[in-house]
């Protein structure tokens, strides 16, 4: 067993930032099917602050550091592990330990660094293009032509979303809660903006598809957007919730969503075992990452923080002035 230690932080009990401390923690060995990566840069994730709250702890089995993607060099490989070289540029996938110099990953949840993407800039795009080409893509389905409603236009997953179903020819509409920020996702392929804070969202998506309604909905709110999602679905219309920002329970109108013929999906993408992970790598691998490289789907990270300031990157993401990603560097 190694003797060796690295930085790491650990949220000494729940609540604010002031819970956060960078420690010393043992430095992990990779074992069969295992990489270690040294860590270049960690993406910070809603997920990371809701464990940080003591309302999302991580699943069983899990590291309790927190850090759902990174980017960094492959440091050493264990057994049975072909196809990757140490010394390989790489970014990942991970059910938790990304807040840390070194993490070790199921090499199914492995991404190659491509041309024309930073190292440190590619730990903003693992979590948000394996949950949006997930659920969109493999889950409900969107296809060309689909109105597609984008809750939290301006966020990670908002600003991949928006990017990924322009790029299959559908229409992205976001919501997002100012004039500010509406432009800034336009500037990622959004067709129409709403501001959540100013206008009905159930209107202004009728009024912009022209009476259609929205396809799919992808729902990070939760609870509060329930009825109101329900109600701007087109027949025949797809609700993925993916997040319970304002609450996880509603009351359905199952008439309503009968006579819509709509279906309500929920899914989380880091409990998943390590095996339908990689299924969904593999498929970001083929149908995403060709994007990327030809400069169609690009990152959008606003701020990248030192790891000795992790407390304030996360004291940024609470303010909710962010756009795209906020990154913590190594």
């Amino acid at each position: 067993m190694t003797t060796e230690t690295m930085r790491a932080v650990e949220y000494q009990g729940a609540g604010g930032p002031e819970v956060i401390r960078i420690v010393q923690r043992p430095r992990p060995e990779p074992g069969p099917g295992e990489v270690l990566i040294k860590v270049a840069a960690a993406g910070l994730n809603r997920a990371d602050v809701q464990q940080r709250r003591g309302v999302y702890p991580p699943p069983p089995g899990a590291s309790d550091i927190p850090g759902l993607e990174v980017s960094g060099t492959v440091a050493e490989i264990g057994p049975n592990v072909s196809g990757l070289e140490v010394g390989a540029s790489v970014c990942a996938l991970l059910a938790g330990g990304g807040y840390a110099e070194y993490v070790v990953v199921p090499v199914g949840q492995v991404l190659p660094v491509r041309a024309g993407v930073e190292l440190v800039d590619a730990a903003a795009l693992p979590e948000v293009t394996c949950t949006v080409w997930s659920n969109l893509f493999m889950n409900v389905r969107v296809t060309a032509g689909d109105w597609v409603l984008i809750h939290g236009g301006a966020g990670g997953i908002g600003t991949m979303a928006t990017q990924l179903v322009a790029a299959f020819g559908a229409h992205p509409v976001v919501t997002a809660g100012s004039a500010e920020k509406l432009e800034y996702c336009r500037g990622f392929g959004a067709v129409a903006g709403i501001d959540y804070r100013r206008d009905d969202f159930v209107e202004r998506m009728r009024e912009i598809s022209g009476g259609h309604g929205a396809d799919v909905i992808l729902d990070v709110v939760g609870a509060e957007y329930l009825d109101r999602n329900i109600r701007s679905l087109a027949f025949g219309g797809r609700l993925v919730v993916i997040g319970l920002q304002r609450g996880s329970k509603a009351e359905l109108d199952l008439g309503l969503l009968m006579s819509r013929r709509a279906s309500v999906l929920g899914t989380t993408l880091r409990a998943r075992p390590a095996e339908e992970k990689a299924q969904v790598v593999a498929q970001v691998a083929e149908h995403v990452w060709p994007l990327i490289e030809a400069g169609v789907v690009r990152t959008a990270v606003e701020a990248r923080y030192p790891l000795e300031e992790v407390a304030e990157a996360h004291r940024h993401f609470d303010s909710g002035r962010h756009t795209g990603k906020i990154l913590l560097t190594m």
